[in-house]
């Protein structure tokens, strides 16, 4: 009679509490695809970053409704709208101190992946309320709303106390990464955490440093100096592609196994940052007579351009002295960590893209030269791989 039907209408209703397990949008729908449904709500926080893009576009592309959460101007995530079918896509204003807009962007996802970083302090936002108080809050509160998987991204080289190069106390950035990771860890024992390396892809922040202006100091007959810690010679760096990360965030999120494991993110060879750099200035045409790499301590002027630029940009300045301190640490892997080709991820060498990914700032962009008009890169200097 009316219990019964009473009971019928509270199993066909939608259950809005904290417990996932209980929702009807769950359940999959369709063949796979970005019109498909894979059973999978995903919060991205900082999708509008440079790395947010690939993973809002590799889960829209096999079926998740992505809610992302944004703070500023919607139209700086607007571009993320065509990565998913119609409402699959959906945006939030949040702010980083707002516990309830924080709750509220991951109420009915089952996954939550936390990609909020800084590069720079400004007067609003520190690296300790970044890096770590904000990654501790956001993993709390995935806890609390029933969140099933929380991926976190925090840095490789992280530690508790980094060495200086530049600075003397070392990296800030890295140091509050390290305690975010820790708090992660303390708030949502099972998540995975993701330590990448310098991600290189369009508009990144590794390969465009070097290839604008404002890492280099211009001399007199064309000559072009580029300040390095001990001329980059004790450097190495192991630079991952950003695509490949984000292959990387879809089989972590499917694979159970995963859950509770730290990821070192790097990518398939390790290059001295001296042999490095030389190559990219190839790529970018500049004649090797002209390049010189000098000791970064002994350039007066890139350090008075330096403050110059954070004075006039202080919010958003394409690099700070932290930044720089960062570029100068070897790039080195937690022993018995898994990486991504522990995950069948393919990984993609670095020259293999940065013509692409610099061409842009490529010298005579527009100029239709002749083939061997410009000599090719020398491949002797990218081939010197240092063996992990």
């Amino acid at each position: 009679g009316k219990q019964q039907q009473c009971q019928a209408v509270q199993l066909h209703q939608p259950h809005r509490c904290n417990s996932s397990a209980s929702r009807l949008t769950d359940y999959k729908r369709g063949k796979g695809g970005r019109s498909s449904f894979s059973g999978m709500v995903a919060t991205v926080f900082g999708c509008s970053g440079f790395f947010g893009k690939y993973v809002v576009n590799r889960l829209g592309k096999m079926g998740c409704q992505v809610i992302c959460p944004y703070r500023g101007d919607p139209y700086d995530v607007k571009e993320l709208k065509l990565m998913g079918d119609l409402g699959q896509i959906l945006f939030l204003p949040i702010h980083l101190e707002d516990e309830a807009s924080l709750r509220k962007a991951m109420q009915y996802s089952n996954v939550v992946v936390n990609l909020i970083g800084k590069n720079n302090e400004t007067r609003n936002f520190s690296f300790e309320d970044v890096n770590y108080l904000g990654a501790q809050r956001i993993a709390r509160l995935a806890k609390e709303s029933g969140v099933e998987k929380l991926l976190h991204f925090s840095s490789l080289n992280a530690c508790p106390n980094p060495a200086g190069h530049v600075l003397p106390e070392g990296s800030e950035f890295l140091r509050t990464k390290f305690k975010g990771e820790m708090a992660v860890r303390e708030e949502f024992p099972e998540a995975i955490v993701f330590r990448p390396a310098d991600m290189f892809g369009q508009l990144d922040h590794f390969l465009t440093l070097y290839a604008r202006p404002y890492r280099r100091v211009a001399g007199l007959g064309g000559v072009t100096y580029i300040p390095l810690y001990k001329k980059g010679r004790t450097t190495v760096k192991q630079p991952v592609f950003a695509s490949d990360v984000g292959d990387g965030v879809v089989k972590a999120l499917l694979d159970p196994g995963c859950m509770g494991k730290t990821f070192d993110i790097v990518g398939p060879h390790r290059y001295r940052l001296d042999h490095l750099i030389t190559y990219i200035y190839q790529v970018l045409r500049y004649s090797p007579s002209n390049i010189r790499l000098t000791e970064f301590n002994r350039t007066l002027p890139f350090k008075l351009q330096m403050r110059l630029i954070n004075f006039v940009r202080p919010v958003s300045p394409p690099y700070s002295l932290d930044r720089i301190e960062r570029e100068f640490v070897t790039d080195t892997l937690t022993p018995g960590n898994p990486t991504l080709a522990d995950l069948g991820v393919q990984l993609t060498p670095l020259e293999h893209r940065i013509h692409w990914e610099i061409k842009p700032y490529r010298l005579y962009n527009y100029y239709w030269a002749s083939i061997g008009e410009f000599p090719s890169p020398t491949r002797r200097l990218w081939l010197i791989k240092i063996r992990t």
